[in-house]
């Protein structure tokens, strides 16, 4: 397999992107084409549809394998190319789970599905034909194998069952913005922004802890202070 696309947006690091897709909807990304695939032919009948599936490489597993190999070493654990059992940071990175009831990264193959708003379809201009989307949980860069629509009456289904993940769903925290920050990111950067950090993108075992994160987004470098269900934004640089 090869790539078809890659994906472009504000998040450059792993801390920050979205847990899952559709949790930050102001979270836009662009899909370019490689060259042999920008074809307008290819996308005909795609804008009479809401939603499309990604099926994508977890890249920057592949590059850490790759590296590791490089220099002779065996992998352990979180960088193991795969592992029978795994240990999802929502479960406080404790309890172990079977690797096929997780969307962990570390898998036999590397292989994510998201499921993505489509905003628009750009016909004009530079690597046009582009997909502009909302939604997505992949990293700046990700590479696309393929994407096919989503189709509501055998996709969708509202009984079925949410397993362990049910237990914890997805709580929100308040987030707050030092007055000095605000005029530093655009108003779109700092809509997302917010919206990713409301949905917490602490691991479990470090909620209740005051502690400062720093990490990238949309080419600044974002500092937060954490005080258990309160996130502050303290620095863009």
């Amino acid at each position: 397999m090869k790539p078809i696309a890659y994906i472009y947006n504000n998040y450059t690091e792993k801390f920050g992107i979205p847990r899952q897709s559709g949790l930050v909807g102001d979270s836009f990304s662009r899909i370019v084409f490689e060259p042999e695939y920008r074809n307008p032919d290819a996308l005909r009948g795609l804008d009479g549809f809401s939603h499309i599936w990604l099926i994508w490489e977890f890249s920057e597993v592949v590059k850490n394998r790759k590296e590791s190999l490089k220099e002779g070493h065996e992998w352990d654990e979180p960088k193991a190319s795969w592992s029978p059992t795994v240990r999802p940071p929502r479960l406080g990175g404790n309890e172990r789970i079977g690797v096929f009831a997780s969307r962990s990264p570390f898998r036999p193959n590397p292989l994510g599905l998201s499921c993505v708003r489509l905003e628009e379809i750009i016909y004009e201009g530079v690597n046009a034909p582009v997909l502009r989307v909302s939604g997505a949980d992949l990293m700046n860069g990700t590479p696309i194998f393929d994407i096919k629509p989503y189709i509501a009456y055998s996709d969708a289904h509202p009984e079925a069952l949410a397993g362990w993940t049910g237990e914890y769903g997805f709580p929100k925290v308040q987030v707050d913005f030092l007055p000095e920050v605000t005029g530093l990111l655009t108003e779109d950067e700092l809509l997302e922004l917010k919206e990713m950090l409301q949905n917490d993108p602490r691991p479990a075992y470090q909620r209740n802890r005051q502690k400062e994160y720093r990490f990238k987004f949309a080419g600044k470098e974002i500092s937060v202070s954490a005080d258990k269900e309160i996130l502050t934004v303290t620095g863009i640089s």
